[in-house]
């Protein structure tokens, strides 16, 4: 049930921050034997999810295999993916669809009699569940990937928030933003458990104190770093921020997906054209109506999303275009119509009619393969906390995430956190007494320009310096930046009044040091991580994890 209670100490078994689908399927899986709280950022519905167009990758088909699902990973991953979590992954999807189909996804569905070779083949159906469409996406080798027509991300979310709300143990507090974790060392008692957070409400501008037994990240990732991003406002890499500043290593954070399709339109805000466009059929083309993915590689449009991105902002640079055109005028109308409607409509509102009009793109930053670094049961360094979905990073991905693994990878961990909560809850006792925020040495600021124009510099100078390809120079001159930056925002943190923008401002800022840390560390070109300086590939595909200087991890 949602929640507007401003009482200033809640107590909680669990504490959930971030309502997207990991946050909230973990939710539904641990209410059966514990009181869940559930932080989201805004509204409900602002998350990633809700605006993930493509699907989930799972193995249903006969003629699909276990073994084709990680070879097809490991690959597109460019030798980092960790194979026993990929195939943890893997291996749990089948179950994992299964338990979303019973909550009530409303996936797609087709009538056997009705699946063509080759096409729209209905999978095998463990437990007689309804027979689902499948569609193909870039780096899979058949067609596996689940969906609700083009829009199901927000299928999925509607299904589980619905499910959340009817629920008595789970409690949702909409328009609530984390300040920092809690930790018994901070409170001076002995141990190293995570134990609640500080939370901010915007709308009262109190700060809340929130105990847990259990604190649990799915605050998603970090692509608002970037001027141009498909993620909403919400991808202020809080999660990660938080979890080095409790001691966490984070790992990998040079690896930045640009999906390559987003809608280019000065009125769009950065629509992210699905990859299964692609699958169906969709070419790219240069203004001229070339076709230029053939040149570039042999899967052409379905080659990985890291080798789409960089021919398109290869072309892009080469012709002095502001944009490359997707073209799937080729199929017939009605199957346009049928398969993609959220985007043919979108599309329309702003005079392109995807049916008989090329589409305008451009590359955009779409997600952190990067993250908090957990075990199989999304286990942090810091005891107690657990970060699941695009905030952590569990080697599944490796160097270059394949498309549609991501949701998959946010339940599947969300059902093993879950799991690993239960077997401890009855020995984790909830901390007796934390301390409310101290407000006593800040004023409210007169100046809350300079954040802004913190922000927008930030955003430019990453996507100038540490975009799809990179140098040194640029690198260090990024570095540069962020020290001054990082200088200015924690100056003006210890000396105002929290707001959602600095909290947000002081997230990112750090989380964007993380990621040119890493790639400046990094001195090869693998997978998302392409440098001018460093064209080669090692020979030994090698994980960049830091450790800040308070990780247990020492």
């Amino acid at each position: 049930m949602s929640v507007n209670d401003t009482t200033s100490v809640h107590d909680y078994d669990i504490l959930i921050i971030g309502s997207g689908a990991a946050g909230l399927t973990l939710a539904l899986k641990s209410a059966d034997f514990a009181r869940v709280a559930v932080i989201s950022k805004g509204e409900l519905s602002q998350g990633a999810t809700f605006w993930a167009q493509g699907g989930i990758a799972a193995v249903l088909d006969d003629e699909d295999s276990i073994e084709a699902h990680i070879a097809d990973t490991l690959d597109a991953g460019a030798g980092l993916c960790h194979r026993d979590m990929v195939s943890h992954v893997v291996e749990n999807s089948g179950a994992c669809v299964k338990w979303l189909v019973e909550q009530g996804v409303p996936f797609t569905t087709i009538a056997p009699e009705d699946a063509r070779d080759g096409a729209e083949r209905a999978p095998l159906q463990p437990d007689n569940l309804a027979p689902l469409h499948l569609t193909q996406e870039g780096g899979h080798s058949h067609r596996r990937i689940i969906h609700a027509t083009d829009a199901t991300g927000r299928a999925v979310f509607e299904t589980l928030a619905r499910r959340a709300r009817q629920n008595p143990n789970i409690d949702l507090f909409e328009n609530r933003i984390a300040i920092d974790l809690i930790t018994r060392k901070k409170l001076g008692l002995e141990g190293e458990q995570c134990v609640g957070a500080y939370i901010f409400s915007p709308e009262t501008s109190s700060i809340e104190v929130f105990k847990a037994r259990f604190v649990i990240l799915a605050t998603g990732g970090a692509s608002k770093a970037y001027l141009f991003t498909t993620n909403p406002d919400g991808a202020t890499g809080d999660g990660i921020a938080m979890a080095w500043r409790a001691g966490c290593r984070i790992a990998d954070m040079e690896f930045n997906q640009f999906h390559p399709t987003c809608l280019y339109h000065p009125h769009a805000k950065s629509f992210l054209i699905t990859e299964a466009l692609r699958g169906e059929g969709a070419w790219l083309e240069l203004p001229d109506g070339t076709r230029f993915m053939p040149q570039f590689d042999s899967r052409a449009e379905l080659a990985p999303r890291d080798i789409v991105a960089r021919a398109i902002d290869h072309e892009m640079k080469r012709l002095g275009c502001d944009c490359v055109y997707l073209n799937i005028t080729h199929k017939p109308a009605a199957f346009i119509q049928e398969h993609f409607p959220t985007i043919y409509a979108r599309c329309l509102k702003f005079g392109i009619d995807i049916t008989r009009d090329r589409i305008p793109v451009v590359p955009a930053a779409h997600y952190t393969c990067g993250g908090v670094v957990v075990d199989k049961s999304g286990r942090t360094d810091l005891p107690n906390l657990y970060a699941i979905g695009e905030t952590s990073f569990t080697g599944l991905h490796g160097a270059n995430r394949m498309a549609s693994n991501s949701l998959l990878e946010c339940f599947v961990l969300a059902f093993s956190a879950s799991e690993d909560i239960r077997d401890k809850i009855a020995s984790t006792p909830l901390v007796s007494e934390i301390p409310p925020w101290d407000e006593s040495l800040v004023t409210r600021s007169n100046e809350e320009i300079v954040v802004a124009h913190n922000w927008d510099e930030l955003r430019r100078f990453m996507w100038a310096y540490v975009g799809i390809v990179r140098k040194d120079e640029r690198l260090q001159r990024a570095k540069r930046r962020i020290q001054l930056l990082e200088q200015e925002t924690e100056d003006y943190y210890k000396h105002y009044v929290v707001t959602r923008d600095l909290l947000e401002l002081r997230n990112l800022v750090l989380v964007a040091r993380l990621i040119v840390e890493c790639a400046i560390a990094r001195k090869e070109s693998r997978g998302l991580h392409y440098t001018l300086d460093h064209p080669e590939l090692l020979p030994e595909a090698v994980d960049t994890v830091l450790t800040p200087p308070n990780s247990l991890a020492h």
